[in-house]
């Protein structure tokens, strides 16, 4: 069967079940081993990052797999790396349904799911069991009951469970569906919170004789001052990357739809362009001392490379997963492993 066929099935379905039913499906025809028999052959083009060797240039941005449960599925769709996530230390159950919202006329997605997940000892134990031997990226938050500035301690709970199984782990603090956290990407607050997890990653290193790279995600939802004043602080921290962008408040070009206004952060088509801008402020920003990662609007090839073309050097995907299949993964990858060759 084709995506397509299969997303007109899944379509009909309210968002968050087409979500679960697709991914137990992909867990069911992994373990009986069907899905080499339909996905095409992994592309190779490898990139060489943060120490990192990377398959190709394309990854699954994390919210797809909050708990782990499918990394050996999703590693089969052609992926260069995965991000799971995000997790908290405490498992909590998220918003209230419904919260995952589509706006199939402009190919988005609007979602408030607001960290659901089942805690870092499950995430750490499906790590732990997982087959997949690839780059694997862990996605780390706070509890929405963690008060903003006791936020580090939650951060580096997660980061002590899943740094033995993580390849890089990424500091989320950009998601808008939990209370206060955006206001960590600023000024003190930030400070502050890198510090300690900077210190933690040194803890690590030492007791695993492991360096891990940590990453930040950062929001779309900001001035082109803000993105500087953010990249000179992960600069001064000595962050090993950063990821540009988590999803947008922002409802331009979609007020008018159904589900439009509904809360929760948009990811889609219509966050395209913006997120280009961040991943090239921030890349000049940066002027190429730690890379980014471009994630946010992912919809075919061609916007994959203009993430390129503003200075990343991997990108992630998820919408444009949802709306055009595995498809995406290789054509993206190829047209990336292009502009090199």
């Amino acid at each position: 069967m084709s995506y397509q066929l299969a997303r007109q099935f899944l379509f009909r379905l309210p968002a968050e079940a087409s979500h679960n039913i697709s991914l137990k499906m992909l867990k069911m025809a992994d373990n009986a081993g069907m899905l080499g028999m339909f996905m095409p052959q992994m592309y190779s083009r490898p990139v060489e990052l943060m120490g990192i060797t990377f398959p190709n240039a394309i990854g699954l941005a994390a919210g797809l797999d909050k708990n782990g449960d499918y990394i050996d599925g999703l590693s089969k769709l052609g992926f260069g790396f995965i991000e799971v996530g995000t997790v908290t230390p405490k498992p909590q159950d998220g918003n209230p349904l419904p919260r995952l919202f589509r706006l199939e006329e402009r190919n988005a997605i609007i979602n408030r799911m607001g960290f659901n997940n089942y805690g870092v000892d499950y995430m750490a134990e499906r790590l732990r069991k997982k087959k997949y031997a690839g780059v694997i990226g862990v996605n780390v938050g706070k509890n929405k009951d963690t008060p903003a500035e006791e936020a580090a301690s939650d951060y580096i709970a997660c980061i002590n469970k899943v740094y033995p199984y993580a390849s890089y782990i990424t500091i989320n603090i950009s998601s808008p569906n939990t209370p206060g956290l955006r206001a960590l990407q600023f000024g003190d607050s930030l400070r502050s919170m890198l510090q300690d997890i900077k210190d933690c990653q040194e803890r690590m290193n030492q007791q695993h004789g492991r360096y891990v790279p940590f990453v930040v995600k950062i929001a779309p939802d900001m001035s082109d001052d803000e993105v500087h004043m953010v990249a000179r602080t992960l600069l001064d921290y000595n962050m090993d990357g950063a990821i540009a962008t988590n999803t947008t408040l922002s409802r331009e070009g979609v007020e008018s739809l159904a589900h439009g206004k509904e809360q929760g952060g948009l990811s889609g088509a219509p966050l395209t362009k913006r997120s280009t801008h961040v991943v090239k402020e921030l890349c000049a920003a940066l002027e190429g001392r730690i890379p980014v990662i471009a994630s946010g609007g992912v919809m075919s090839a061609q916007d994959a490379v203009e993430k390129v073309r503003a200075g990343a050097k991997l990108v992630q995907v998820y919408s444009g997963l949802i709306y055009r299949g595995p498809a995406l993964v290789r054509e993206a990858a190829e047209a990336i492993g292009g502009l090199e060759g």
